[in-house]
């Protein structure tokens, strides 16, 4: 009897196993770009920045919620870059930290609108200041 529970045990144990791995799987990756491209005014006369940038987001649920979101996210990304002054965008440190900041505006966007949950990364695919 033993080695009948031992051996019954054991057939539930792969299939118990392979779920596991489809669900971890099951996550994929994708990348949101939000268009069309940012463009706003520094805070000297004549002088903008204008960047692309793309979403990190996981999984197909917090994708759609994001999209659901976007107008949120333009606006709140747009008053984080208006009127900076040219000498604060110079360097990849302070590129860096735009980014990083980027990153918190957005995430506090999305949870006071739901969920940030699914949201990992942002990245400037465009960078420019004139």
């Amino acid at each position: 009897m033993r080695l009948f529970v031992l051996l019954l045990s054991l057939l539930f144990i792969p299939a118990y196993t392979a779920a596991g791995d489809e669900e971890k799987i099951g996550a994929i990756i994708e990348y949101l770009e939000m268009n069309p491209k940012f463009t706003v005014n520094l805070a000297e006369p004549r002088k903008y920045l204008q960047v692309n940038i793309q979403l990190m987001v996981e999984g197909e649920k917090a994708l759609a919620s994001i999209k659901k979101h976007l107008p949120a996210l333009r606006h709140e990304l747009i008053m984080l870059y208006s009127g900076r002054s040219f000498d604060t965008l110079q360097t990849m440190e302070q590129r860096e930290g735009l980014r990083q900041e980027s990153i918190v505006a957005i995430r506090e966007t999305l949870e006071r609108h739901g969920s940030s949950e699914g949201f990992k990364d942002v990245f400037f695919t465009e960078f420019l200041v004139n």
